[in-house]
């Protein structure tokens, strides 16, 4: 099997394009170990689509499939293009939580950066969990998938490695969630570290970005239509987002090398 290693922001996945395999799930925990594999935070494969120019299919390192990733798609983007699959520079890319439009910045016949339509994001009420003996407040906000945002005076002490995964997995999130710590450092810059559903910390979180600039507004720490610098592990991406709760993620998509597997 041929595969890409592709990342946005150090958000890395393993990419093929072809159909997915009944064994997928085994697949994506054997070849993301980051030891004994190829190391990832997951595999995402590339189809055809009926109702729009491609589809895609995400995998996280423990087997599960994610319904969207804002990272991965940007990366999507990038590899049709740069391997000629299409020759547009606007595509549209069916996803198990909707068609994402994507906007590709071309230079020198390869793409640097993808701007991506995200759709709604929604955020709801303040809520207050009991974790562990402690009392968590945070926001529920769902990108086509969920999101549980935690604001923090510090991301240097944020508990993301003791307080996330056992969010990701508390009962209030039948489905498991992302859970994102933020500081807000602006109006027009967040400060932002994520324990991702089904992988664990990872250097971004594309869709964790939206959801984290949405409950800052929701708060009224930052504005509709300002253009929001969300500062990760592993870079920034700049997200915008309208009244009517629509998204638009903008970041780079970077190749890493060319693989392949006996299966």
């Amino acid at each position: 099997m041929k595969f890409t290693k592709m990342h946005g922001l150090g958000n890395d996945y393993l990419y093929v394009y072809g159909e997915v395999p009944e064994n997928v799930a085994e697949l994506s925990r054997k070849l993301s170990e980051r030891h004994f594999g190829a190391g990832s935070d997951g595999m995402i494969y590339i189809c055809h689509s009926n109702i729009a120019d491609f589809k895609m299919r995400i995998f996280n390192a423990d087997g599960s499939e994610a319904k969207m990733c804002g990272n991965g798609i940007r990366c999507v983007g990038k590899y049709v293009y740069d391997k000629g699959y299409t020759d547009k520079t606007t595509l549209t890319i069916e996803t198990l939580s909707g068609i994402k439009t994507l906007s590709l910045s071309v230079v020198s016949g390869k793409v640097h950066y993808v701007t991506v339509d995200m759709g709604k994001a929604i955020a709801e009420e303040t809520t207050t969990l009991s974790v562990n003996g402690q009392t968590v407040s945070l926001i529920p906000v769902s990108v086509g998938n969920p999101h549980a945002v935690i604001f923090v005076d510090d991301i240097a002490d944020a508990p993301l490695t003791t307080l996330g995964p056992v969010l990701e997995h508390h009962s209030f999130f039948p489905d498991g969630v992302n859970v994102e710590f933020v500081q807000v450092i602006s109006d027009t810059e967040l400060r932002m570290r994520v324990w991702e559903r089904g992988s664990g910390v990872t250097c971004a979180c594309g869709t964790g970005a939206c959801a984290s600039v949405a409950a800052a507004i929701s708060k009224k720490y930052c504005k509709y239509y300002n253009d929001v610098s969300v500062v990760l592990d592993g870079g920034t991406l700049h997200i915008t987002v309208a009244p009517d709760g629509t998204v638009t993620m903008r970041g780079p998509a970077t190749t890493v090398y060319e693989g392949e597997t006996e299966l």
